[in-house]
């Protein structure tokens, strides 16, 4: 149980230090998705 609370501790950090980079490439995977859903039609 302690080593799934540090690891949870962990994530939760990294996400907090990456939390810009994750927003960023989430928002080029749905301009790509985006583009190629305009471009089939």
């Amino acid at each position: 149980m302690q080593a799934i609370q540090s690891s949870y501790r962990g994530l939760s950090l990294l996400m907090a230090l990456n939390w810009d980079r994750v927003l960023y490439v989430g928002t080029i995977a749905l301009a790509l998705v985006a583009g190629a859903y305009l471009g089939s039609l």
